[in-house]
């Protein structure tokens, strides 16, 4: 699948989105041809190639007249509805625009329809958002991620009047997403900045493995002392989005411990701090009967698993392995059943749900509490998830 991942180490604004699209190889001739389609607006493009440090990547400069009044949302969407556009480019577009102004009609509590976009309304505004949907589709972008974001701070001046950075509209459309102190004073993330990539986002996290194929740098307007104003994308096929990580499995293959004692054997060594452990039957070497006791474990926890291992069983050693382990992302969940409360499981593939479990012993406790089967239970339950 194509990957595009956004690194705002240095904030985000819509032109650097823009910018780092046309840096990893969206034709300019090619959005500008498709711009055309919105037909009613004057602006001029400005690409140049810049640094910011000794890093060089895109800047986009985009010259418009002067609006002679603010926009609503109706107009700047009839303006994009009313193009020949692509369809999927005409839905992004909107929905980004429906985002923003949702965001500005609740900071001001007023009702979306009358919410004035002033500058963010203005024709900029406009190819930073449809040209980002041009981008991403010309560019064969499936899926969009993107890195926690820094704020800035202090104070900007706008038609509002002066207000706290990040401004409020800012703010509203990053709940929920991971922010942080950069500690640079001024505005790191702009609202349509903001909009676009909450919108175009599945997800806030640390890079997705990808094999990577392009990169582009989308320069910021601002110059900062002891800050590189780049917004830095990556661009490749994604690799499956599980939690990956490193475990030791130990293995020894036993044959003269009585069976009764496996039961046991497994039960001290997860308490012992076993990830998993499970016996396999096996025939060994002159045709005898025997169990392969394989337990699984974080690596700090070996020592003592081996030890353990050797306590409880009759064995004289151990096979150790690190093993790689794909994961999907795990958490829990309260749900409320005929029979009350129970847990859940629920694993994720990035965000897309894979499987979802009840907790072994909150339905054999439900079992026993009402005296019925246990897999009647379970049936029960599932079927309210």
């Amino acid at each position: 699948m194509k990957t595009a991942y956004f690194d705002c180490s240095s904030g985000i604004a819509g032109n650097m989105v823009l910018g780092a699209l046309i840096d990893a190889g969206l034709e300019l001739s090619f959005l500008k041809n498709e711009l055309k389609k919105l037909g009613v607006l004057h602006y001029s493009l400005l690409v140049t190639k810049t640094k910011r440090g000794l890093v060089s990547g895109t800047h986009l400069n985009i010259k418009t007249e002067r609006e002679k009044s603010p926009r609503h949302l109706k107009d700047i969407l009839k303006i994009i509805n009313q193009t020949k556009l692509s369809r999927d480019v005409k839905q992004l577009s909107s929905r980004i625009f429906k985002r923003l102004a949702e965001a500005e009609a609740k900071v001001h509590g007023e009702p979306i329809s009358k919410i004035h976009f002033h500058e963010v309304g203005a024709v900029d505004a406009i190819i930073d958002i449809v040209g980002t949907a041009i981008g991403l589709e010309k560019l064969g972008i499936e899926k969009v991620y993107c890195s926690p974001i820094p704020t800035g701070h202090g104070t900007i001046k706008c038609a509002h009047g002066i207000l706290p950075i990040p401004a409020p509209a800012t703010v509203e459309l990053l709940t929920g997403v991971p922010i942080y102190s950069s500690g640079i004073k001024g505005e790191l993330v702009t609202p349509t900045g903001a909009a676009i990539i909450t919108t175009i986002a599945s997800d806030f996290i640390d890079m997705p493995r990808l094999k990577l194929e392009t990169t582009g740098n989308g320069a910021g307007s601002r110059v900062y002392p002891s800050l590189v104003n780049f917004l830095r994308v990556y661009i490749g096929e994604s690799f499956i989005l599980s939690t990956r990580d490193t475990i030791v499995q130990i293995e020894t293959n036993i044959d003269d411990l009585n069976p009764k004692s496996y039961g046991n054997v497994i039960s001290k060594l997860m308490k012992a701090g076993a990830l998993d452990a499970y016996t396999i039957p096996v025939t060994m070497k002159k045709g005898r009967q025997g169990i392969a006791l394989t337990v699984l474990c974080e690596p700090d926890k070996r020592d003592a698993i081996v030890t353990r291992i050797f306590n409880l069983t009759t064995t004289f050693g151990t096979r150790i392995f690190l093993v790689p382990r794909e994961k999907l992302s795990r958490k829990f969940k309260t749900v409320k059943t005929k029979y009350g409360k129970i847990k859940v499981k629920v694993g994720s593939l990035g965000q897309e749900v894979m499987t979802i479990a009840p907790e072994y012993e909150d339905y054999k406790k439900i079992a026993k509490k009402h005296h019925l089967p246990i897999q009647k239970v379970y049936k029960k339950i599932t079927e309210c998830l």
